[in-house]
């Protein structure tokens, strides 16, 4: 399973959250604690905002420990809001058109877990994505679908709702063609202002979301980035929670009673 973390908050060199914390991304994606895969090495990348609109993206399909560019980007790249995913594949090939975060406009989507038998649905699933939009379907993962499909149901209008909608037609599909296997989506998504996280699974079993505030800045990931875990929230399962470096966190239900 792929590890992921976003940072919110005053700006900050980004090789500060990326290397420098004892349980930083770069290292867990060597040593993940919490994931059924230790390592991960199938690509990465990293999205960040700064004084244009739409966010800056780079990936690359080597491990995030061995690339001096991006050691040498974090060391310069300075931002109050970045995305950073070291991508362990379920499937799909290794190369940089699949690797996280996605971009669209000013919007960042990262993600964690997979949807059950996802080749045996991937057709219809794909037929359900706007013409306008599949033409930004660059790779061929099924959190590049989703992210699509999030668009599609009315992202930019309704968050919550486009989310709930999206898992909702999967589900169904997942149903209607007698798969087994679970749906699980750990999720962070911006437009830029806000930071959204999602934790939510069909067996309620979703991969762990866990996030901290450090007074003028928030992060959120797969893992802490601390060793100890002290003060660390994990997301409850079938939540969604807009994270400010300055409040309190809370969380609401994905799904309205």
């Amino acid at each position: 399973m792929c590890r992921w973390m976003a940072y919110k908050g005053i700006p900050v060199y980004i090789e500060t959250l990326l290397f420098e914390p004892e349980h930083s991304l770069v290292h867990q994606s060597l040593s993940a604690r919490k994931s059924e895969v230790t390592v991960n090495a199938d690509g990465f990348g990293i999205g960040w905002y700064d004084e244009r609109d739409e966010p800056g993206l780079y990936h690359e399909v080597m491990p995030a420990w061995s690339d001096c560019n991006l050691k040498s980007l974090a060391r310069h790249i300075r931002s109050n809001l970045f995305f950073a995913h070291v991508r362990a594949s379920t499937g799909t090939a290794t190369n940089r058109s699949n690797c996280h975060p996605f971009g669209y406009k000013n919007w960042l989507f990262m993600h964690n877990g997979q949807i059950g038998g996802y080749e045996k649905i991937r057709w219809h699933l794909d037929r359900l994505i706007p013409e306008h939009l599949y033409s930004h379907r660059r790779g061929a993962t099924d959190s590049e679908l989703i992210f699509l499909l999030m668009l599609a149901n009315g992202l930019e209008e309704n968050v919550k709702h486009a989310i709930a909608t999206t898992m909702k037609q999967i589900a169904a599909l997942m149903h209607d063609h007698d798969i087994e296997e679970p749906l699980r989506f750990a999720s962070c998504l911006s437009d830029g202002k806000t930071l959204t996280v999602i934790r939510y699974s069909t067996d309620e079993l979703p991969p762990t979301v866990y996030c901290k505030s450090f007074g003028d800045y928030m992060v959120v990931g797969s893992e802490p980035i601390e060793l100890s875990g002290d003060g660390w929230t994990l997301i409850p399962e079938g939540h969604i929670a807009v994270l400010d470096s300055t409040q309190p966190f809370q969380s609401t239900t994905l799904f309205d009673e």
